[in-house]
C-alpha cells in the first residue's frame, strides 16, 4: 500500500476513534458518573469541573434549534459538511491536512450522532480560572474539531507558501532567479 493510502485509511481510522471516543465519553458522563441533569456538575480540579449543557445550536450556541425543523436542518447542514470534509480528506496527500481533517470529522460526526438521537449536543467539559470561563462548556468532538481547524490552518499560513515555492520552482519551464 503506498503511503498516501495508507495517511487516508489511518485519517479514516482516527475519525472513527474519535467518535468513538466523544460517544463513550459523554456516556461516561451521564450515566455511570450521574451527572445527566441541567445543574448537574462535579468538581475534578479547581479549574475543571464535569458540568451537563445541553447545547441546541452550532458553534459556540450560535444558530440555535428552536423547532424540530431547525433541529433537522442542523443536521443536515452539518452532515453535509462533514461529507465535504470526507471528500477533501479522500483526496489529499499531506499527512498533516488529513490529521486536521480526520479530527474535524470524527468530532462532527459525534455531535451529529447526539443531534440526530437526541435533539441537542451533550456538553460536559468546563475549563475555568475561578468565575472566569476562557472557554463554553465543550466535548472531545469540539475539542477534536477546534485543534483540526488549527491544524488546517497553521498548515495553510505556515506551509502552504513553502510548498508553492517548490511546486513553482521544480515546474517545468519555471523562471531562473
Amino acid at each position: 500500500m503506498n503511503p498516501v493510502k495508507r495517511n487516508r485509511l489511518t485519517g479514516l481510522a482516527l475519525a472513527l476513534l474519535i467518535f468513538a471516543v466523544d460517544q463513550w465519553s459523554k456516556w461516561w458522563v451521564t450515566g455511570p458518573l450521574g451527572i445527566n441533569q441541567i445543574g448537574d456538575y462535579r468538581e475534578i480540579l479547581p479549574f475543571f469541573d464535569l458540568r451537563y449543557v445541553r447545547n441546541y445550536g452550532v458553534s459556540l450556541g450560535m444558530f440555535e434549534a428552536t423547532s424540530p425543523e431547525m433541529r433537522w436542518a442542523l443536521v443536515a447542514v452539518t452532515g453535509f459538511i462533514a461529507l465535504i470534509v470526507t471528500v477533501w480528506m479522500l483526496r489529499e496527500r499531506s499527512w498533516s491536512e488529513i490529521l486536521g481533517l480526520s479530527l474535524i470529522l470524527g468530532g462532527a460526526l459525534g455531535n451529529i450522532r447526539d443531534r440526530y438521537r437526541d435533539g441537542f449536543v451533550t456538553d460536559f467539559a468546563d475549563l475555568h480560572i475561578g468565575e472566569f470561563r476562557p472557554f463554553m462548556i465543550f466535548n472531545v468532538a469540539d475539542a477534536a474539531i477546534t485543534i483540526g481547524v488549527l491544524i488546517i490552518l497553521a498548515r495553510s499560513f505556515f506551509v502552504r507558501d513553502k510548498d508553492d515555492d517548490k511546486t513553482r520552482q521544480s515546474a517545468p519551464g519555471a523562471a531562473e532567479s
